[in-house]
């Protein structure tokens, strides 16, 4: 009572937030705030190790004499995390486990072109647009995605020494 949204609108606002941790231990953020009121993202408590990116995302409307307080879990990952796990058998009764989604990159799009290196103009050229959520910037996704790619493709190279071998960069 007292709130706007229904609590399946404010887990999905909640899901939204973008959150970026600078340690890769768990964290506990606050939300605790009293009506008539528009909270956004910005009004979640959090320590110099947790940053909201997005602090104007709306999560929920609160009315007259009504007040709501939340703690909430955050960790590091990657990919996508179901709420069953991330469900803890020794949560208090009223906990409410929600889908963790650790994907940063929203949109990329890519352009491939013609390209001239001096006389010869048998190149292309490779144009990328990465957008993110913010708590990545477009570099360093690039260069993490690059990386994982690599480390996934190595177990191929090392099936053999032909692959060891061979030199496959040229100037």
């Amino acid at each position: 009572p007292g709130v706007r949204e229904d609590v399946m609108q404010i887990i999905l606002n909640v899901k939204g937030i973008a959150v970026k941790s600078y340690v890769e231990d768990e964290k506990t953020i606050e939300l605790d705030v009293e009506g008539p009121a528009e909270i956004t993202a910005g009004d979640i408590l959090t320590d110099s190790d947790i940053e909201i990116v997005n602090p104007d995302h709306y999560l929920f409307t609160i009315g007259e004499g009504a007040s709501l307080k939340a703690i909430m879990t955050v960790n590091a990952g990657r990919g996508y995390v179901p709420a069953d796990e991330n469900k803890k058998d020794d949560a208090p009764v009223g906990t409410l486990a929600v889908d963790s989604i650790y994907t940063p990159v929203k949109k990329v799009n890519y352009q491939v072109e013609p390209a001239r290196v001096g006389s010869n103009d048998g190149f292309d050229k490779l144009t990328l647009e990465i957008m993110t959520d913010g708590t990545i910037i477009p570099e360093d996704a690039l260069g993490l995605s690059a990386r994982i790619l690599t480390q996934h493709l190595d177990l191929f190279t090392n099936l053999t020494e032909v692959a060891k071998s061979t030199d496959v960069m040229k100037e």
